[in-house]
């Protein structure tokens, strides 16, 4: 995570997020084939209004373009019982992940420019879940 973007843009160092991973309110999801860990998505159960949000979710390099990340947001979208709303933040640099979210049916409902770092904007998303 830590040795890819969006982390490097955005300055984050490993121990922030390893700090990040192992805090105690997250949900941590790892995805892995007999080659090792492939991929993560760090879940907030309640973090945008009472709705799970997506903190972070990171592939290898090595596993990009395999459907890793794909995978990942659909089970972390299962994840949550009941829930009828999940949420995530992209950043403005990041386009690739942002298409990635939209084929899973994610859009645009707020920005925060300037948020992380100066001259880029965190777009926060949304996806109604089914009930």
């Amino acid at each position: 995570m830590a040795a890819t973007d969006p982390w490097l843009t955005l300055g984050r160092g490993y121990d922030e997020c390893l700090a990040k991973c192992a805090h105690p309110e997250y949900t941590l999801l790892v995805a892995g084939d007999e080659t090792g860990r492939l991929g993560f998505v760090l879940l907030h159960p309640r973090g945008v209004a009472g709705s799970p949000y997506i903190a972070s979710i990171a592939v290898s390099a090595h596993a990009r373009g395999r459907g890793i990340g794909s995978q990942l947001l659909t089970h972390a979208e299962t994840l949550f019982p009941g829930a009828r709303h999940i949420f995530l933040c992209v950043s403005s640099f990041n386009s690739a992940a942002r298409r990635l979210y939209e084929r899973h049916g994610y859009s645009q409902v707020g920005e925060f420019a300037d948020y992380v770092i100066e001259g880029a904007s965190e777009t926060l998303m949304h996806k109604r879940l089914a009930p």
